[in-house]
């Protein structure tokens, strides 16, 4: 069985979470989550690739089990996210790496890119979205309406995104056979969103994800010149981000390998094996 190390390091006076596995001297890859999980969401799928690779995944600020200062002493910002993604991978000795990114990892793993294009030697995006193709309206116009005007109207209708059966439907919503995912991960993810002063910590990062769409332009123009390896796999039936979302890398990198899947958000728990050997195949390739 693999080893999987448990660790943590302090960076820029906030400590840090992460897990990691594999040969020190292999090539790394870095696995970045989404909301409202954690590296938790990456039991599985770490061991199968430590088998060729060195493997680290953090859980972000205000995640998992990383800290989580309260929303008025620390800025939760995904600027702020991704400089102690790098502080950790700076700390760690990491200077070119693979990227996973899903969901909120996207954001903070294309900041990482257009930091230094040089850094970046893959990617692989599990419905994570870099266009705005593929933005799901029913899930994101509450967010949207948010974003725009902070009233007791909007703020009561994305706090719902923070329930036990909101974070149950990420997991669910598109899984074609729901008996897959096992409760314990939408009760896991439930209960870290519940500690006391998660949710102010959750509302600004949906305040700021308002900052990531502005983005996508140079994330564009640094897929089109850079052309780095991408992987697209996703679960098609997302409620989130839709199938066109994972198809739009292809407009900026032709040779984009596109797989659409069955399954949902949290293509992992139902298709952990499947997503495995297609980054293995790729990886392998490029």
């Amino acid at each position: 069985m693999t080893a999987v190390h448990h660790r943590y390091a302090t960076v820029r006076g906030q400590e840090l979470f992460y897990r990691e596995a594999g040969p020190a001297d292999a090539p790394v890859i870095v696995l970045l989550h989404g909301f409202p999980t954690s590296s938790f969401m990456f039991r599985n799928l770490i061991p199968e690739l430590a088998v060729r690779y060195h493997v680290i995944a953090p859980d972000h600020l205000g995640f998992g089990l990383s800290a989580a200062p309260p929303a008025d002493e620390f800025g939760y910002t995904f600027d702020a996210l991704t400089e102690l993604t790098a502080g950790l991978l700076d700390q760690l000795g990491v200077t070119r790496y693979a990227i996973y990114v899903q969901d909120y990892g996207a954001p903070i793993g294309w900041r990482l890119a257009l930091a230094d294009p040089k850094v970046v030697t893959a990617i692989v995006t599990q419905n994570g979205n870099g266009y705005d193709a593929g933005f799901v309206e029913g899930f994101w116009k509450n967010v949207w309406a948010y974003q725009r005007e902070q009233t007791p109207e909007t703020e009561a209708k994305i706090r719902g995104a923070l329930s036990l059966e909101s974070t149950r439907s990420q997991y669910l919503t598109g899984e074609p056979d729901k008996s897959l995912v096992s409760p314990d991960t939408w009760h896991h993810d439930f209960a870290l969103l519940s500690r006391p002063g998660n949710d102010a910590i959750q509302l600004a990062l949906f305040r700021d994800y308002a900052t990531n769409s502005p983005l996508y332009p140079a994330l564009h123009e640094y897929l089109r010149t850079t052309l780095p390896p991408v992987l697209a796999v996703w679960g098609r039936g997302d409620p989130i981000f839709g199938p066109e979302g994972a198809r739009a890398f292809a407009e900026d990198v032709p040779d984009a390998e596109i797989h659409l899947l069955d399954g949902g958000h949290f293509l992992l728990e139902s298709a952990g094996d499947e997503v495995a050997q297609l980054i293995l195949g790729f990886l392998g390739r490029v």
